[in-house]
Formats: C-alpha cells, sequence, structure tokens
C-alpha cells in the first residue's frame, strides 16, 4: 500500500516539473503562408488600400412578364406569348442569346377570402417570368427598355437596371498598384515613429473588393407599357469604384 502511494506521488512531482517547464519563457511560434512568426508577431504589419473610379460598360436588366388567368393554361399561354416577344425584342437590339439568362419563374394560385364561407377561395392563377439581360451597348439600354415594355404589353415587367464593368482585371491591376504602395508608405512613417529601419516584405494577402452592380429604383413597377408616343426613359450609368486591399508584413531592420 505504501509503495503505490510513493509511486503516485513521485508522479505527480513530474507532472508538476513538467508543467513548470512548459510555462517557461520559450516563445511559441506560428506559421502563416510558410512565414514562421513569433508570438510577439515580429515586424511591421499595415494594410493598404487602392481604388479606383470606372465608367461601367455594361448594363444588366432585370426584367420579365406576369400574366394572371382563371386557370393554370391560359395563364401560362398569355405569359409565353408575351415572353416570346420580349426576347425576340431584346435579340433584334443585338442582346446575345448568351447573355439572357433566366433569373425566376413560379406558378402559384391567388386566392381571396370568403367571410361567408370562412375560407380561402382560388380566383385564379399567376405565372411570372423573369430574366436578367446583359446589354453591352448601354447607349441602348433606354430604347431597349421602351421597346421590351411595348412588346410585353401591360404584362411587361421591368424590376431593376445595373451597371457594371465587363473586364475589371485592368483596373484591379491599377488598384492592387496603389494598394501597395499605400502599404509602404504606412510601413515607413511607422518604421520612422518608432526609430527602426524597415526591411523586405515577408508576407503579402490580398483582399479583393468585388464591384457589386448598381440597381436603381425600378424603371418600370409592374405599370402599362408606356404610350407609342413616349420617349425612351433616360438611362445615365455614372461611376463606380474598383477597390482592393493587402495586407503586407515587413521586417524590421536592426
Amino acid at each position: 500500500m505504501k509503495k503505490h502511494l510513493l509511486l503516485a506521488v513521485g508522479l505527480t512531482v513530474v507532472l508538476a516539473m513538467v508543467g513548470l517547464c512548459g510555462c517557461g519563457a520559450v516563445p511559441t511560434t506560428a506559421t502563416i503562408e510558410g512565414v514562421s512568426l513569433t508570438s510577439q508577431q515580429e515586424g511591421i504589419w499595415v494594410t493598404g488600400q487602392g481604388k479606383v473610379t470606372v465608367v461601367p460598360d455594361i448594363a444588366t436588366l432585370r426584367l420579365g412578364v406576369e400574366a394572371q388567368q382563371v386557370s393554370v393554361a391560359e395563364a401560362q399561354s398569355q405569359a409565353s406569348e408575351a415572353m416570346n416577344k420580349v426576347m425576340t425584342t431584346l435579340m433584334d437590339n443585338d442582346v446575345a442569346k448568351k447573355d439572357i439568362q433566366t433569373q425566376y419563374f413560379s406558378i402559384y394560385k391567388v386566392t381571396r377570402w370568403d367571410n361567408e364561407k370562412q375560407q380561402e377561395i382560388v380566383i385564379g392563377y399567376r405565372v411570372s417570368n423573369i430574366v436578367t439581360a446583359k446589354i453591352r451597348d448601354i447607349d441602348k439600354v433606354g430604347v431597349i427598355i421602351d421597346e421590351v415594355a411595348r412588346a410585353g404589353g401591360d404584362l411587361t415587367r421591368i424590376d431593376s437596371v445595373g451597371f457594371s464593368v465587363d473586364e475589371p482585371s485592368d483596373y484591379y491591376g491599377e488598384a492592387r498598384g496603389k494598394a501597395m504602395a499605400d502599404a509602404k508608405d504606412k510601413a515607413m512613417q511607422l518604421a520612422e515613429l518608432a526609430g527602426v529601419s524597415l526591411g523586405k516584405p515577408i508576407y503579402i494577402a490580398e483582399g479583393i473588393s468585388v464591384p457589386p452592380i448598381i440597381y436603381p429604383r425600378a424603371v418600370y413597377e409592374g405599370v402599362p407599357a408606356p404610350a407609342p408616343a413616349a420617349a425612351p426613359p433616360p438611362i445615365s450609368p455614372g461611376e463606380m469604384e474598383i477597390s482592393l486591399t493587402v495586407q503586407v508584413v515587413y521586417a524590421i531592420l536592426k
């Protein structure tokens, strides 16, 4: 019994000594993208940002048709006829078939509440068909909206029009250069304030901010098509901003 007690006490002492050694001043290390850093995170850590203002060259039109009839077949037939006219109008205005994509299609029943029967009664069925069309000639956006509204008639639904850049890679290159220059300026200032010399970058990470498609308010919100004499709605793409950030760690020269 005493022998087992002495063994247990001995093991406790050994474990305690191991624990004390583990709590010593030896720094731990971590690896980030192949860079070994101590727990003190040596170096000068900065974030640089680069922004480029560009004029959009692509318009994305979200549009479609919506029909309601007493039966599914009637609603579907009416919506299909109107949508075919809309699609033909888009392609007649040089919108490529590959640039037209279905976003939403639904068939659902429309009901109303009957107070006498205390229950919902089906009064018809509604068919909605929504697509997005990428328009590469922004100058034609207003004309296309006007002609699409005429083609689909009162069933036309134009939810929104947005703007973007088709090939942003060149702009990202410019933004990247600005972001690295911004990071270096910040690091140099920090090094000067700290009284140290700035070394080379030892870690660089990039974060791209994808420019969203800018959607102004809806052009037509389910209203009847404009009269034949109406002028095309004025559409202005304005400007948009492409931004990019970089995180850079600079070595400190001693």
